[in-house]
């Protein structure tokens, strides 16, 4: 393959891991509500707030066309507030 292809392909991965960074910052700030409800830890809200801060930040570990970091931070993140969420109401369904 010569270098426009691999040019053409390395965009359209970083389009799509763009993508889906943003949409896994949109679903942390929907889960945001969580944060405002009484007894979840403040591990999870603070974990929360590091996803996003990283997310947006220019500092990172891997050069910014990679998002896997980002997508990672958010994607634990999200996982950390649902679970906090469930062990505080056990008998309601929290949507992931």
């Amino acid at each position: 393959m010569d270098g426009e292809t691999w040019f053409v392909l390395a965009t359209v991965a970083a389009v799509v891991m763009l993508v889906a960074a943003v949409y896994l910052l949109v679903r942390v700030f929907q889960a945001r509500k969580l944060l405002r409800e009484a007894g979840i830890p403040l591990r999870s809200k603070a974990l929360f707030w590091t996803a996003v801060i990283y997310t947006i930040s220019p500092v990172d570990l891997l050069p910014d066309p990679i998002y896997l970091d980002d997508i990672g931070l958010l994607l634990v993140a999200l996982k950390s507030l649902h679970s906090a969420a469930r062990a505080v109401r056990p008998s309601e369904r929290v949507r992931p």
